[in-house]
């Protein structure tokens, strides 16, 4: 994929987001100022680009009707990555080339900052679906709004972080054990994206399944990616610091198999879900693209 067009989606879909952004004023602004400095930090915006590029392709009609739940999902992603920041976490300086959220503000309100967007995705996908009158619509509605809460959630990524946390500690992690991580904490995102997409558009809960699966090898392959970014790519590329991970001598994918294999499954992977994307539905799209570019992605 050209780098035009990319950046084409990227600002398509920034202008749609930014919509939702609190604005700063009253007693808290504080904390507004820090919930919209992570939001509007940049990056690819990559999950509410699945998500409607999945609801295009599977036919969807009034696009506005993701448009609550695309900025809802990337709420809850920057949430995600304001707290993996935090010295009891990750204890990064840097993300996407900026200070991040501790660094920029402080550790209790960069906490805040994080529940306040958690809180804000919720509360933007039930006021539209609060002012939905169409009943079609409403109910998908509900249904996307259960698949962003679960994948989210304790079942989702907050559960694959605590996995996550507690296999940083273990120096016997096994590769199943990676492999449950990468799925809940990366994938499942990744897999709320393309499944909010397919529901708001009407697919049968078969295609949704298939949308699953396809986001889940797509997400996983992201997650080894993003290791094997750690290893091979610099800071100036990254937007971050790299080398975190031996830094912390925090066991990886690429730890136990090797980086050759890595690269190997990660293609192997991408291949997989295009294939299945295939028979779904034929042809070239962007959101054929899009998961194509993820293999070569430097950062």
């Amino acid at each position: 994929m050209d780098k035009e067009t990319l950046v084409k989606h990227i600002d398509e879909v920034q202008n749609i987001i930014y919509k939702f952004c609190p604005e700063e004023k009253g007693d808290q602004k504080r904390v507004m100022e820090a919930m919209n400095y992570s939001y509007k930090a940049g990056g690819k915006r990559l999950r509410p680009m699945l998500m409607l590029e999945s609801f295009r392709l599977l036919g969807g009609k009034d696009e506005s009707i993701c448009y609550p739940f695309m900025a809802a999902l990337e709420m809850i992603h920057t949430y995600s990555l304001i707290h993996d920041d935090l010295p009891a976490m990750d204890n990064d300086d840097l993300r996407r080339g900026k200070p991040t959220n501790h660094k920029m503000f402080d550790e209790a309100t960069a906490i805040l900052a994080g529940d306040g967007l958690l809180n804000l995705a919720f509360e933007t996908a039930a006021d539209a679906m609060y002012k939905c009158d169409n009943d079609e619509d409403r109910l998908n509605m509900i249904k996307a709004n259960r698949i962003l809460s679960t994948k989210a959630g304790i079942y989702g990524m907050i559960g694959g972080q605590m996995a996550d946390i507690i296999g940083e500690s273990n120096k016997d992690i096994t590769l199943d054990e990676i492999m449950f991580i990468h799925e809940h904490k990366t994938a499942c995102l990744i897999e709320s994206a393309l499944c909010i997409g397919a529901a708001l558009a009407g697919a049968s809960d078969e295609i949704i399944e298939k949308m699953k699966e396809i986001a889940s090898l797509v997400g996983i392959a992201f997650q080894i990616q993003d290791d094997i970014l750690d290893v091979t790519s610099t800071t100036e590329e990254l937007g971050k610091l790299v080398g975190s991970d031996e830094k912390n001598e925090k066991i990886t994918y690429i730890t136990l198999v090797g980086l050759d294999k890595a690269i190997k499954d990660q293609k192997d992977m991408s291949n997989k879900a295009i294939e299945l994307l295939d028979e779904i539905k034929n042809g070239d799209s962007f959101l054929k693209e899009l998961i194509i570019s993820l293999t070569d992605r430097r950062n």
